[in-house]
């Protein structure tokens, strides 16, 4: 074999290893992205249940304005935070804490407790935690995959020039943990 022939093997085995990689890499971002609308879809099941559980407990608990307005805010936060980014994440830490904070309430209205639509909304609330938990999970696996791939030989060598930029985790912080088990307080 000639050494143009054996330059011309080389460069298609480079070529055909480029093609290979970028496709993965095609493949783990759009991962991502359907991941991360994955745990949209239920953030925003969440925001639209908030409403029905304020005004639940409202009727109940009145004098507890300042709770109850905490949830709110913090909805509105968590629905107006770009999406994916990381204020998106503190904003939905933030509204964690005031919906175990408004479940919390509960405690001390025994009526509330009682209340069929009240039971029906935190369970609710409790199997979304879950979902959300669930999907989370995932995306952060398939970003974990995404950023390995990124940096992996021979992706390494092209990633960035193609647009292939790390992607960052959804966090919920440590207080996630916690909220995520108070919509399942036992009456």
């Amino acid at each position: 074999m000639s050494f143009g022939t054996i330059l011309l093997i080389i460069i298609v085995i480079v070529a055909v290893l480029g093609v290979m990689a970028y496709n993965s890499l095609v493949s783990m971002r759009q991962r991502v992205k359907q991941s991360f609308a994955d745990i949209d879809v239920q953030m925003k099941q969440r925001h639209d249940l908030i409403p029905n559980l304020v005004e639940t407990v409202k009727g109940y608990a009145a004098h507890e304005k300042g709770t109850l307005d905490d949830v709110v805010k913090a909805r509105s936060a968590a629905i107006a935070a770009p999406q994916g980014s990381p204020q998106q994440a503190q904003a939905e830490q933030a509204l964690s804490g005031a919906l175990g904070r408004l479940i919390a309430i509960s405690e001390s209205y025994p009526d509330l407790k009682a209340n069929q639509n009240f039971l029906e909304l935190q369970q609710q609330l409790a199997d979304i935690e879950t979902k959300i938990a669930a999907a989370r999970r995932f995306y952060n696996s398939a970003v974990s995959e995404y950023n390995a791939g990124i940096q992996a030989f021979p992706a390494v060598l092209f990633a960035r020039s193609f647009g292939f930029a790390p992607e960052t985790f959804f966090d919920l912080g440590e207080e996630r943990a916690q909220v995520s088990q108070t919509p399942s307080v036992k009456f």
